[in-house]
């Protein structure tokens, strides 16, 4: 297999690498503490295509594939992972409309997703009592002589309070479990439609998640997302592509935790020498080293599945489980290497830290990758 990038993903990369060193890394620190939302830095992403890297250039897409955009995540998370939170969902729901929308609701909505039009999208499938298990959610959407009308509350809705437009699942009818829900396309603005008071959360903070109300909100025939009562199948599959992204987004921010930590190391003199040269310090050096590499051939492997129209659900949870843990632990050793000053906010590492704890969490727990993998794996042993 070759690793090598192409040249469009390298193009894709370096727009990446360049535009967050230099617009996202001189944020970050304020963003994290003023917990504000990036609203320039988002609109000026959409201009370099980076809204809709996966997606058709007949949708105002870049059309570089699932490959290119996991490369251009983990340069984005090394600078502020805050904001490539909300990139990469709002590609996400670009990517779940071109894939199950009709003609219309692509022309519609995909080109304002890619422009910025819409600043970001959002993704609105968790509930009080369904996270983990979407199937217990209890959203409704009623039939009506117009459309639909939607009741119901979600949470954690990443950059909820700024989102242009929301795919939002809800019960169509009273079929048990996943059976019954649906999907539909509401504007961030519909009337009865209201975003809660941000979290205080512990990292991300530049990355408003807030709760949504539905009240009576209004969508026509045309807000329907694919077939009635198939909404299930939909967060699924989106979810095995989200997963890749905030597998790239945990790798860059470990990437980013792990190489300040070595740089630090070499100029670090305790003892008359530099601490690199303590085989303790080696150590972690070299953990950190491998376990991140083998976290990126993971997702890039997913990526790779995924561009080649294969199966990768499988993979983008081993990548997601792998990336998102390890991870953290080089950015919990990076903290270590530091010492006290890590603990410190004159440091970047303890925000590294804070960010990418939630990486274990959000698009499914580990304990819910270790399920799809662990599954995955009986029937590969039971046919």
């Amino acid at each position: 297999m070759d690793f090598t990038p192409s040249e469009t993903q390298e193009m894709i990369r370096d727009t990446a690498r360049q535009f967050a060193g230099r617009v996202l890394e001189p944020l970050a620190v304020s963003l994290d503490r003023e917990h504000s939302f990036p609203r320039a830095s988002l609109a000026e992403a959409a201009e370099l295509g980076l809204l809709g890297i996966n997606v058709p250039a007949d949708y105002g897409g870049v059309e570089a594939g699932a490959v290119a955009y996991s490369l251009a995540v983990t340069e984005l998370a090394r600078a502020c992972a805050a904001t490539t939170v909300a990139i990469c969902v709002s590609n996400m729901v670009a990517e779940v409309i071109c894939a199950f929308g009709n003609e219309d609701q692509r022309v519609e909505h995909v080109n304002k997703l890619c422009s910025g039009e819409y600043v970001v999208g959002g993704f609105a499938l968790s509930e009080s009592g369904a996270g983990s298990d979407p199937g217990g959610m209890t959203t409704r959407a009623r039939k009506t002589d117009k459309g639909w009308v939607i009741d119901g509350s979600k949470l954690w809705i990443t950059s909820g309070t700024d989102a242009g437009l929301f795919v939002v699942w809800a019960r169509t009818s009273d079929a048990p479990g996943a059976r019954g829900v649906s999907c539909f396309l509401v504007p961030g603005d519909a009337p009865g439609l209201t975003a809660g008071k941000p979290e205080d959360k512990l990292g991300q903070r530049g990355s408003p998640t807030t709760a949504l109300e539905f009240e009576g909100v209004e969508v026509g025939d045309e807000a329907l997302l694919g077939e009635l009562e198939r909404g299930f199948p939909i967060a699924m599959m989106a979810l095995d592509g989200g997963r890749i992204g905030i597998a790239s987004l945990a790798l860059g921010v470990g990437l980013a935790a792990s190489e300040f930590a070595n740089r630090y190391a070499i100029e670090r003199k305790q003892f008359g020498r530099a601490i690199a040269n303590f085989q303790a310090i080696q150590w972690m050096m070299a953990d950190s080293r491998t376990e991140l590499e083998a976290a990126r051939l993971l997702v890039l492997r997913a990526a790779w599945l995924k561009e080649q129209g294969k199966g990768f659900t499988r993979e983008a949870s081993m990548a997601k489980l792998w990336s998102s843990e390890r991870a953290f632990w080089a950015c919990n050793r990076a903290l270590q290497m530091l010492g006290g000053y890590g603990y410190t906010q004159d440091f970047p590492i303890e925000r590294y830290l804070r960010d990418v704890r939630v990486t274990m969490i959000y698009e499914g727990t580990s304990e819910i990758q270790r399920i799809v993998i662990g599954r995955d794996v009986v029937r590969q042993f039971s046919a």
